[in-house]
């Protein structure tokens, strides 16, 4: 592991400390149904309870109709081979099984319980499983080792009429599979004529070995290596599963077994490789080096090696990254949505082409923000999707359904394929992964970021986080002694931050002093006051990124909320052709990012500022990655009343439309029409809005906005990220005052992503 990687690593402590928290773990059970009234629980429970279950009694498949069944999986480990652990046990496993239930949640609206069986016995294990298996629509095996995993999938397979995975076989042979069809089709060879090699023999190179022989790689062609070395006909230490890969041949080792190979499949663990092994390889060699962290060869002492070459990893930092997310949520939604019997192999084939097809479509702007990159495209970088591509869900989810039904396994087919897809990018809802994709885009192209707040805990905490991930490369502003006392206290680190005390560098004061002066003596500023001003850690702040010398700034975490934007205001400025700024709050519900204008500045504005604010927002928002759909807020409904603020709102609207008519904007209306796309399509079919619920909301004051977002904010509608401000000329933000860590981190991965965009 290199000095960088060793710096980003999270600590103990920070993985720790999330675990814990205000509420232990990562997940919790949400009541669906109205429980507010008596007669509400005497229908969820006793007596009315009695009804459904009767139905069921009469016809099994009505629990997919009246319970969550149809929408609920299993994870179910025994924690005898977690990750990188080993057989750590049942208990100690349950954080990974908690993980991977949120991973189905996020990424295709999946329900999970996470069992953990307390046994090694494979016979009790499976009987287990088959008691419970009337609770869930689907079993996702995980973390068993290997040769126990093989017979537990097989026979629950076999004996149960749901779908049963075990993901660790299953889920990197298919994104490999994905990623050796595009492999192929760039290097022009054939897939019957390939030498592929694997490095190591368990559950998932096993499972990939037999996907690829699937897919026409011939079994002569295919070496498999375990720790003993190359797994041949001459060996007897050899269990079922490797016996099924043992060849006819003299080879012994990794490196003779490397020489003329076209693929390198790494299942095992970091610096097997050598260079010389790679250079020993055939033209257009293939590498996928998967062990993690570290992979059998590094990437750039493999590109180093071959410039021919076509390599993946299981690293987010270099290209094709190979992720199990890129499949198993959606291969278990395809299923689950055609109540298949089970996840055969027509559907394992269907979710690799499905994969391989979706990197060789034109990727949609929103991918590019978020991995900062303007030129992804089918190639050598490039032979696998992102992993959070949001076409992932309607692509390989329809693949699986579709494959269910071909081969006879779906109980319940799909007619309107138009309408499941739909259905499908609706459940892309949570977060919508902004904030995900946010620090993706951030960590693409890290920019440096001014804390005015350096002599406080959570600062300071944010800032280490920062600079651990790579999402920027903080600055602090305080005084050292303090900062330093701090550190000490709450044993944080400085690695990565630069820590500024103003008071050290008198020549960058004189400098930031003079240039302020000369903007503002005419502004009523005189030559003392610039001086005491600068000597301020919000104006030296503004003054750094003003200056160039820093591209975003965080402030006010200890201040009231005028006093820490007046700097900003006098010393950054407005952009050009903007005579309005404005506060915007995101907030991040279930059903996706809701951006809330203006919130913290402009008390009564006029049509033209409400214009201008609307503007400027869905700028802001495209800047985000987001596709704006704009409601001009009131209390009326187009026209229904005639004073004051829905006529302002009415003219604004129709300002904007004509101003700019690529936006999607209409109002007035009643908050309740603006969020409720159903109603208002039933009340007021002609409204731009229908079809495109929005996500912008344009208060017409700033009573109105602030009381809203903090109403929402405070009721847990969703997390808030706040304020933005909006017309400023750089990447300038105010913190709320006692903005938690992860707020003070959100606010400053969306003031990076500000910076990229302004800088471009």
């Amino acid at each position: 592991m290199t000095a960088q990687d060793k710096k980003k690593k999270i600590r103990k402590s920070d993985i720790l400390e999330y675990h814990e928290g205000k509420r232990p773990g990562k997940i919790e059970v949400v009541p669906t149904k109205p429980s507010n009234s008596q007669r509400d629980l005497s229908i969820a429970y006793s007596p009315g309870v009695a009804e459904p279950c009767l139905e069921i009694q009469a016809n099994p498949e009505d629990a997919y109709k009246y319970t969550a069944k149809a929408n609920l999986v299993a994870v179910i480990s025994n924690g005898t081979a977690v990750l990188g652990l080993g057989d750590i046990g049942a208990l100690a496993s349950k954080p990974v099984m908690e993980g991977k239930g949120v991973l189905f949640k996020i990424f295709a609206d999946i329900d999970v319980f996470d069992i953990e069986l307390d046994t090694n016995d494979v016979e009790k294990f499976i009987e287990t499983v088959k008691i419970m298996a009337p609770t869930f629509g689907g079993i996702n095996l995980e973390d068993i080792k290997a040769p126990d995993c093989f017979e537990i999938e097989r026979r629950l397979r076999d004996e149960l009429d749901i779908p049963v995975m075990h993901d660790d076989q299953h889920g990197t042979a298919i994104i490999t599979g994905a990623a050796l069809l595009n492999a192929i089709e760039l290097n022009g060879k054939a897939i019957d004529e390939l030498k592929v090699v694997f490095n190591g023999a368990g559950a998932s190179a096993i499972s990939c070995a037999s996907l690829y022989l699937a897919l026409g790689v011939k079994p002569e062609n295919l070496l498999m290596l375990d720790s003993k070395g190359v797994i041949s006909t001459s060996r007897e230490d050899l269990n079922d599963q490797k016996r099924k890969f043992a060849r006819d041949t003299d080879l012994k080792t990794l490196p003779e077994a490397m020489v003329g190979a076209d693929v390198f499949v790494g299942l095992s663990k970091g610096g097997v490789v050598s260079k010389e092994m790679v250079k020993s390889m055939a033209n257009d060699p293939i590498v996928f080096a998967l062990a993690n962290p570290d992979p059998e060869i590094a990437y750039r002492d493999a590109r180093a090696a071959r410039k021919d070459i076509i390599m993946a990893t299981g690293r987010s930092d270099h290209p094709n990254m190979v992720n199990n997310v890129l499949g198993f949520p959606y291969i278990f939604r395809g299923a689950l949505d055609v109540r298949a019997t089970a996840i055969n192999e027509e559907m394992k084939l269907a979710a690799v082409r499905a994969i391989a097809n979706l990197a060789k479509e034109p990727v949609p702007e929103v991918v590019n923000l978020a991995y900062n990159q303007r030129d992804l495209a089918f190639g050598r970088d490039y032979i696998i999707p992102k992993p959070f591509d949001p076409r992932l869900i309607a692509t390989v989810a329809p693949a699986i359904a579709q494959a269910a039904m071909d081969s006879g396994v779906a109980q319940h087919p799909i007619t309107n394929w138009d309408m499941y897809r739909d259905n499908l990018l609706s459940k892309l809802g949570r977060d919508d992964k902004f904030i995900r994709l946010a620090m993706e885009k951030a960590k693409a192209d890290p920019r440096k970021i001014v804390f005015t707040d350096g002599e406080t805990y959570k600062v300071l905490k944010a800032a280490q986080i920062l600079a651990d991930d790579g999402i920027a490369h903080p600055i602090v502003l305080g005084r050292k002694r303090r900062v330093e006392a701090l550190v000490d206290k709450y044993s944080l680190t400085l690695d990565g931050i630069e820590v500024i005390d103003i008071e050290e560098d008198q020549d960058k004061l004189e400098e930031y002093t003079s240039a302020f002066y000369e903007a503002r003596k005419r502004k009523g500023v005189t030559e003392y006051e610039a001086w005491k001003h600068m000597r301020t850690r919000g104006y030296y702040g503004s003054m750094m990124v003003k200056q160039g010398e820093a591209d975003a700034i965080l402030t006010g975490l200890s201040l009231k909320y005028p006093a820490a934007i007046k700097p900003l205001l006098e010393t950054i400025g407005r952009a050009e052709d903007v005579t309005n700024s404005a506060g915007i709050y995101i907030l991040l519900t279930k059903n996706g990012p809701l951006v809330l204008a203006d919130t913290t500045i402009n008390t009564d504005p006029t049509v033209e500022e409400i214009v201008e604010i609307t503007i400027s927002t869905a700028e802001a928002v495209r800047r985000m990655s987001l596709e704006p759909k704009i409601a001009l807020l009131s209390y009326s409904n187009f026209g229904s009343h005639k004073s004051d603020t829905p006529t302002k709102m009415r003219e604004a609207t129709a300002i904007i439309k004509k101003r700019r008519p690529d936006l999607i904007v209409d109002g007035e209306m009643q908050a309740n029409f603006a969020m409720d796309n159903e109603l208002l399509a039933e009340v007021f079919p002609f409204s731009d809005l229908v079809g495109k619920k929005p996500n912008v909301l344009i208060f017409p004051g700033l009573a109105s906005g602030n009381i809203a977002y903090k109403l929402l904010q405070s009721n847990g509608v969703g997390e808030a990220i706040g304020p933005i401000l909006i017309g400023l000329d750089k990447s300038a933000h105010v913190l709320q005052i006692g903005s938690s860590v992860r707020e003070i981190v959100n606010m400053a991965t969306i003031a990076v992503v500000d910076a990229q965009t302004r800088s471009k």
